[in-house]
């Protein structure tokens, strides 16, 4: 157990890459704290499974990624809790796909605040605690759209492009106090972020609900095969072990082969 007595916050955790993540780290003994939207008999299932499983604590934080004081309070709640908070995961993540011309101005707006300035919140909120205790994980999500482009997904890509340079500055500012800041592109995961797209980009491309998933999705992966959350969240808990103590300031692809080319 790489992780055991470590302390997680996993935010965007309640499904999806992020639940992979935080089952992921208390699997290697971690406590977590999960934290995100939905259902709440759902979400606490979700949490009271991880400790069933796992035989750690994890906890709940129903903070908004859209607002730094909720931000600021969930790093000191996972501080307080657990008293301590060694591994940061910025994953909390939505988008909108829509032509530049059409696409509306508070969408824009709220796909930066969760998926590029809602880290930089988190990150802020916790470097200071883990510099006083000279080690600390931060890892982000970022995506195949942090290294290119697509159509219709203006915002996404914005973001995600900037996640990757966040993530190379915050390396060099810490890179002498025991703290590794990496990022992790994915290409395509079978996610409710992905599947919820669908629909968007059937209408502005005019396709089938099939022609979207081969032809739009999976057209970009050579291997033609989804990713899995699970083969993300494995990443992620190497990049908090020992061995990766050197790998910091890192863009690391798991995307099929998408950026290849």
């Amino acid at each position: 157990m790489t992780l055991k007595g470590r302390k997680a916050v996993v935010t965007g955790s309640t499904s999806g890459i992020g639940l992979a993540y935080a089952r992921a780290f208390a699997q290697e003994g971690a406590d977590v704290m999960i934290n995100g939207f939905g259902e709440a008999g759902a979400i606490e299932a979700e949490r009271a499974r991880i400790e069933a499983d796992f035989g750690v604590k994890a906890v709940y934080s129903a903070a908004d990624m859209t607002k730094p004081d909720q931000i600021a309070a969930m790093v000191a709640e996972a501080e307080t809790t657990f008293g301590a908070l060694d591994i940061l995961v910025n994953n909390a993540g939505i988008q909108h796909v829509s032509p530049i011309e059409d696409f509306p101005p508070e969408k824009w707006d709220m796909i930066l605040a969760i998926n590029l300035s809602a880290a930089f919140h988190a990150m802020r909120a916790a470097i200071p605690g883990m510099k006083s205790r000279g080690w600390g994980r931060i890892i982000s999500t970022a995506s195949a759209h942090s290294l290119v482009a697509s159509p219709f997904k203006s915002a996404y890509v914005s973001a995600k492009h900037a996640i990757a340079g966040l993530t190379k500055t915050a390396a060099l500012e810490l890179a002498t106090h025991k703290i590794t800041v990496n990022c992790i592109s994915p290409g395509y995961v079978w996610t409710p972020l992905v599947e919820k797209q669908i629909p968007d980009t059937m209408k502005a491309r005019g396709l089938t609900k099939e022609q979207v998933i081969q032809n739009v999705i999976l057209e970009a992966q050579p291997t033609k095969e989804f990713v899995t959350s699970e083969q993300v969240a494995a990443i992620a808990a190497f990049l908090c072990s020992d061995a990766a103590a050197q790998i910091t300031g890192a863009n690391i692809s798991i995307d099929g082969g998408w950026t290849a080319a």
